[in-house]
């Protein structure tokens, strides 16, 4: 199977923090993400600082995670960018509600954004 990648973004910027590689198994996921994550990087014209991708439970447990976390099967990204996640949020909003990127999931922190390619909700 192919590795995930776009024009942007590459499966080792979203490989867990313990070193562990995204598993074959979660590559279509991670290219779904990344798909979306590239929507947003162009919309904003800078690029997305990636903080967190894929994580093992063990690690999600460290950091955490939700039980859940879509961090668990490489859907989900927490990232940073130039702009407060705040204003990040309210465009991503925008974008799911255009239907330029999948509606999932969206939670604003005090330093980084999460976008996950899940059901929507917000927190």
């Amino acid at each position: 199977m192919k590795e995930p990648k776009t024009k942007h973004f590459n499966i080792d910027e979203f490989a867990c923090k313990d070193g562990t590689p995204v598993p074959e198994e979660y590559y279509d996921n991670l290219q779904e993400l990344m798909n979306n994550l590239e929507v947003l990087r162009k919309h904003f014209g800078q690029p997305l600082i990636i903080h967190s991708g894929y994580r093992t439970k063990e690690y999600n447990a460290k950091a955490g995670g939700a039980k859940k976390s879509k961090h668990l099967t490489a859907s989900a990204a927490d990232f940073r960018l130039n702009i407060t996640p705040r204003i990040v949020q309210s465009e991503l909003k925008k974008l799911m509600k255009s239907g330029k990127i999948k509606k999932g999931g969206l939670g604003i922190y005090s330093t980084f954004t999460h976008y996950d390619i899940g059901k929507y909700r917000t927190w």
